[in-house]
């Protein structure tokens, strides 16, 4: 009986430390056979077809449409993109001098819309805008905000 305890324990043992070394032997023959042939298999590419491009802005589609409908003038001005230049009096009421990105001038009144918002109130130093949209979305809470000479 001891006999075959001993007999199996041995090639318990012989097994359990030549296995490892006959899977790492039939690991590198596959290894082999790829460096081989590196030119038979092709290259993985990418294809785009269908799907979406993970890294383009997800509002850029409205602000597309918008740029589609590009409104002229003062009223096709973003609030954050004005310039004070002056404030001018004129038959008791307050207008104010700006200048669109390209350097455009153009006077505004109390209640002129741009883009994303209008002039909520005009005084002898600052001009006080209400910002109600951002991007083409709507604001929850309207913004104002103040351009100082």
């Amino acid at each position: 009986m001891k006999k075959n305890l001993t007999l199996i324990i041995l090639l318990t043992s012989f097994f359990l430390f030549t296995h490892p070394v006959y899977s790492q032997q039939e690991k590198k023959k596959p290894e082999k056979e790829l460096k081989s042939s590196p030119a038979q298999t092709p290259l993985p590419t990418y294809k785009s077809e269908g799907r979406r491009d993970p890294f383009r802005d997800l509002l850029s589609g409205r602000e597309s449409s918008q740029e589609k409908e590009k409104i002229e003038g003062k009223e096709g001005l973003s609030i954050d993109d004005i310039v004070l230049v002056g404030i001018v009096s004129y038959k008791g009421e307050f207008e104010a001098i700006i200048n669109d990105p390209e350097g455009f001038p153009y006077f505004i009144r109390k209640g002129d819309k741009f883009l994303d918002g209008f002039v909520l109130s005009i005084d002898d130093s600052q001009v006080v805008f209400r910002k109600t949209k951002e991007k083409g979305t709507p604001l929850r809470r309207p913004r104002e905000i103040i351009k100082v000479l």
